[in-house]
């Protein structure tokens, strides 16, 4: 018989819970309907409530394409797996750890402006630590030019640039976070449309060179769905400059995910999402040449591209 992990108290409450040690037995979050005057879940609340069934429950999961280079996701095999799984850095910064047939794999997001040679990680095991090099290869990305209409996207003005300058110390801190549940990177496409603009094309808007296409764009008109990929819980949600309408989805350990250019936001900051729950609807909101979903997945502070989460080894 099928079992679920119940939970039944919303914000600062308990949460009681049973689980089942069935063999086979899958859990499932199930949440009381929501009452009048309850309160969000707060985003703490809810990474610490995702982290305690990751606890429970640690899933295998199909990993990312192995892809050493500028852009893409070193997935880096640790060894057997131990009860507790080893944590790994580059420098200070932490990476994501998951679980698959058995074997710990780190995962390594590399900036689209990474040189060619080595990247080094260190890795901790109980008392053991270690080190391992990855080679990086080159890749290059083609070139895309487009003209905006609204010049202002192009060339903003004083006050826009000081909401530039805001909105990017939101953004940064987003990409910052690393929560402790294991992330599910088993992704799916969030909206059902062919695929148009590919990460990292090198970008001239009104014949002036701007950063370079940090993301997956799906060609799909205004109004159509768009869905989580992956469990997570909704880290921000707002109406940006350049990005306008977006949702930023925490999947855990420095996995972040990003919809922009949204008509519509159906969820909430701090919201839980499971795998296919709708988050809005495509639009053309922020910088745009018409409407479309932009996806970007970004990993240990780094974008990255989302079609290697997509396509499974």
């Amino acid at each position: 018989m099928p079992c679920t992990l119940v939970c039944t108290g919303t914000g600062a409450a308990a949460v009681p819970m049973s689980v089942c040690t069935q063999p086979g037995c899958r859990l499932t979050q199930v949440a009381r309907p929501a009452r009048a005057n309850d309160t969000s879940l707060s985003t703490e609340f809810s990474a610490a409530l995702l982290a305690l069934i990751s606890l429970v429950v640690t899933p295998a999961c199909a990993l990312p394409i192995h892809a050493p280079v500028p852009g893409g996701v070193a997935v880096i095999d640790l060894g057997k797996c131990a009860q507790t799984a080893p944590t790994a850095r580059q420098g200070e910064q932490s990476l994501a750890v998951v679980r698959d047939k058995g074997h710990c794999f780190a995962l390594l997001g590399i900036p689209l402006d990474t040189l060619p040679g080595t990247l080094e990680i260190q890795i901790s095991s109980g008392s053991t630590a270690t080190s391992r090099r990855v080679a990086i290869g080159i890749k290059n990305y083609p070139e895309q030019r487009l003209t905006i209409k609204d010049k202002r996207k192009v060339e903003p003005n004083p006050d826009d640039l000081a909401r530039i300058a805001q909105e990017k110390e939101t953004t940064e801190a987003i990409k910052r976070r690393f929560s402790d549940f294991a992330p599910m990177v088993d992704f799916s496409l969030p909206a059902n449309g062919p695929l148009s603009s590919r990460f990292g094309l090198r970008r001239i808007f009104n014949g002036l060179p701007r950063n370079s296409h940090a993301g997956l764009d799906v060609a799909v008109g205004t109004g159509a769905p768009v869905k989580a990929p992956a469990d997570g819980i909704v880290a921000n949600t707002g109406d940006y400059f350049f990005n306008g309408h977006t949702v930023f989805i925490d999947h855990g350990q420095g996995l972040i995910s990003a919809y922009m250019h949204l008509s519509r936001i159906d969820v909430r900051h701090g919201q839980p999402v499971k795998k296919g729950e709708i988050l809005g609807a495509v639009g053309a909101s922020g910088r745009v040449t018409g409407p479309h979903l932009h996806w970007a997945v970004i990993l240990n502070n780094t974008p990255v591209d989302p079609e290697l989460f997509l396509f499974r080894q």
